[in-house]
């Protein structure tokens, strides 16, 4: 799980350093692939990938 959440640091943050001159459609295709990472965040979830044990 680390793994994913590293790699989206890794796309988003060009995204954010030029976000003033991509517009509005770019803003939608980030907002669409994070929340892609956050369905399978709450998947592993509960699945009980994020437990302890």
């Amino acid at each position: 799980v680390f793994v994913v959440f590293d790699v989206e640091t890794v796309f988003l943050y060009p995204w954010a350093m030029s976000f003033d001159v991509l517009g509005v459609s770019v803003f939608i295709e980030a907002f669409i692939f994070v929340l892609i990472l956050v369905v399978g965040l709450v998947y592993a979830w509960r699945k009980g990938a994020l437990e302890w044990s």
